[in-house]
């Protein structure tokens, strides 16, 4: 991929942490310069950035809020500005990767009209108009990742609206492959299980039992890792992956086989 794509971009989503950092982290070994885009934490995606240039790679970071209405024209608006400031304006958007997402918690019960509308703002809404107002930018043969989720496979009902969006994403993935396959365009998604991240750190790190739940569920005998899905992404972006498309790739680690 490094001489192929060396001047073209791959932006990700909700990247200043967790997979999105990891993804970006691989897109730049490969060649590609990084958007690191990020929705409040500065500190964290300039770290992602600085992390990626030591080692040799290229990116640089964005902010755009993606719970609210205009979240497509703010995050492309942010993003302009943020390659003119980089000097690579002009390059195309190669690899397009929605991983930004929130889970909220609650079963349907419980669940409020209001957290359900944000995670649907958030995890659905975002990255559907995101793509739209990308196509212009992706050249023929570019790539598009969806970051979905193991739960449209193993039922967790205290996780019900998250669960929702996610089926939303792969019937987006898979509708969206059809209608950009004259243009060799590959959209895909990657459902992760259980990872070591911030969002499951309070219930996860720190808690053996969790863990070893975890792993025990898992056919691989662990728990996932932000670079485990990170190199499944990095494999979809490739010239490798050209013949791959409409799929969701299960990232679980043969979690409840």
């Amino acid at each position: 991929m490094t001489e192929t794509y060396k001047d073209h971009i791959a932006v990700v989503t909700g990247a200043s942490r967790g997979i999105g950092a990891a993804i970006s982290t691989r897109l730049a070994a490969a060649g590609l310069t990084v958007a690191v885009h990020y929705g409040r934490d500065e500190d964290a995606a300039a770290s992602v950035v600085a992390s990626i240039e030591a080692t040799g790679g290229k990116a640089f970071p964005f902010q755009a809020d993606l719970a609210v209405d205009t979240a497509a024209q703010d995050f492309w608006a942010s993003f302009d500005k943020a390659t003119a400031g980089a000097g690579v304006l002009d390059q195309p958007v190669q690899v397009l990767v929605n991983n930004a997402g929130v889970t909220l918690r609650g079963p349907i019960e419980e669940f409020s009209r209001e957290d359900f509308l944000t995670q649907q703002a958030v995890n659905v809404n975002a990255p559907y108009f995101i793509v739209k107002e990308s196509l212009s930018r992706i050249p023929d043969g570019g790539r598009i990742v969806n970051i979905s989720s193991g739960v449209t496979r193993i039922a967790f009902p205290e996780i019900i609206g998250y669960a929702l969006t996610k089926g939303a994403i792969e019937a987006f993935t898979l509708t969206l492959a059809k209608h950009l396959g004259p243009r060799e365009i590959t959209v895909n998604s990657v459902a992760p299980g259980v990872v070591d991240t911030d969002i499951n750190a309070e219930w996860l790190r720190g808690n053996d039992e969790a863990q070893a739940g975890v792993a025990a569920s898992s056919a691989l005998g662990r728990v996932g890792q932000p670079d485990d899905i990170a190199g499944i992404v990095a494999f979809l972006a490739s010239d490798e992956a050209r013949w791959v498309t409409g799929q969701k790739i299960d990232a679980t680690g043969g979690t409840n086989l």
